[in-house]
């Protein structure tokens, strides 16, 4: 249902607010997340244009995560990335005059089902996320998953 793009950005951005407030290289992200490093950096840039990440080059530079974990809920990153990805059907998606903004029961189905996602994402915050009690620590197999494991204690 959702692009590789917005799974990459929600990794990274999980992964950033488990070591925050450090930051972290593009490479050291991507190794992490297991998402490849060029297309990382081009998810990173659109993060970074709407205000969830900042980005500093050169020594002690790196990428970090600007907002509180409390405040950015998993719908401010899917549309950062792909803002068309949970789109509501608002009109009938055949441009049937008789139908209109009355979506037939097909499309008011779908629409619902997209109504549920976009709520389920709008109302989770990352904050909700990391602290939800499980054995499995996102991104786990990484290096550093034991020290962040120790970390959410």
């Amino acid at each position: 249902m959702f692009s590789q793009t917005v799974e990459y950005a929600l990794r990274a951005v999980v992964h950033l607010a488990y070591v925050a407030p450090e930051a972290h290289t593009t490479a050291q992200i991507a190794d992490a997340t297991k998402v490849p490093k060029d297309y990382l950096s081009k998810i990173l840039q659109g993060l970074a244009r709407e205000g969830i990440v900042k980005t500093q080059r050169g020594v002690g530079g790196g990428v970090a995560l600007i907002k509180d974990p409390a405040d950015l809920s998993i719908l401010d990153v899917v549309n950062a990335v792909e803002p068309e990805s949970v789109r509501r059907i608002s009109t009938c998606p055949l441009g049937l005059k008789t139908h209109g903004v009355r979506l037939c029961p097909l499309h008011k189905r779908l629409d619902d089902a997209v109504a549920l996602v976009e709520n389920a994402f709008r109302n989770t915050t990352l904050a909700e996320v990391l602290a939800e009690p499980s054995e499995s620590v996102p991104l786990c197999e990484t290096p550093d998953a034991a020290r962040l494991k120790l970390r959410r204690r």
